[in-house]
């Protein structure tokens, strides 16, 4: 990393803005129930990849039942793990309509991404959904099931497409981040199209999913392993937005409609985020003291 990418880093991700730590015995709680659910998730992971997908697997026919059953039992598992974290205290949840989310159907979801935790809560809530994983996981003790039931980010793009484009015509749902990486505690990440051209190959429909809530340092990119929120707990609050019609941009050529389909996006997702900041303590943007 050169000189100047440390300063830009520095820049965008320094939390010199928080407050300071208002109850040190409850921090330190809640900091190492964080550290606990990390090991628990990880451990829990490696547990259904290796116990109980292989199983999935063997009886459940053909693939597309099999990648099905894969993807419900984990937003099954992602929603006992979101209400472990419930009773322990480590996080609140609130959604504007849960029957909603479950009721989503062949959509793009888009969404902000504030926190690490973002892909669980959503594939908790919306149990036909898939998503665009990194390729490092096939790599992974993970491979086998990421390999069958969800698209890896390292294929080709027509084939990305064509795959993305697969799942939604079956009803599925594709969940896809326009930053690309978790949103900087500072400034913000430009939206990249690939959300736009899937929606626009796919001729589907896209489904903003606002993540709002206070302050998610500690979850954030960059922040210290062992931190957490300096003055309470995380509070999710999960908000559906106004659909974006493929319609409206299907009579334009793609490179146009992309650029047009992300602008919406980040404007729609923009607004939520302003409106979000009027009811949350999120300490973004804010002056920080040198």
């Amino acid at each position: 990393m050169t000189d100047r990418e440390k300063v830009e880093r520095e820049e965008r991700y320094n939390h010199r803005e928080l407050p300071p730590v208002k109850n040190w015995l409850l921090y330190t709680y809640r900091a190492f129930i964080k550290l606990f659910f990390y090991a628990f998730f990880g451990t829990g992971s490696v547990f259904l990849a290796i116990f109980v997908f292989p199983w999935i697997r063997v009886f459940v026919h053909p693939r597309w039942k099999f990648q099905t059953a894969a993807r419900a039992y984990v937003s099954r598992t992602f929603r006992f793990f979101v209400n472990f974290m419930r009773a322990v205290g480590a996080v609140s949840l609130k959604v504007s309509d849960r029957e909603q989310f479950r009721n989503i159907h062949s959509k793009v979801i888009v969404a902000n991404h504030p926190s690490i935790l973002d892909f669980v809560f959503i594939m908790s809530m919306v149990p036909n959904a898939n998503c665009i994983v990194r390729g490092g996981l096939t790599k992974t003790v993970l491979a086998g099931v990421i390999k069958q039931a969800y698209i890896v980010n390292s294929l080709d793009f027509d084939e990305l497409c064509r795959l993305c484009k697969q799942t939604l015509d079956d009803g599925n749902n594709v969940i896809i981040f326009p930053e690309g990486t978790r949103t900087p505690r500072h400034g913000s990440n430009p939206y990249k199209k690939g959300a736009a051209r899937i929606a626009y190959y796919a001729g589907c429909d896209v489904q903003p999913v606002f993540v709002g809530g206070n302050d998610k340092y500690g979850l954030g990119k960059h922040d210290p392993f062992w931190s957490y929120n300096h003055t309470e707990k995380y509070v999710y609050d999960f908000k559906l937005l106004p659909e974006i019609k493929i319609a409206d941009y299907q009579n334009l050529t793609e490179t146009i409609a992309a650029k047009r389909l992300t602008e919406k996006m980040q404007e729609t997702l923009g607004a939520a985020s302003a409106e979000n900041d009027l009811h949350y303590i999120t300490n973004r943007d804010k002056p920080s003291e040198a």
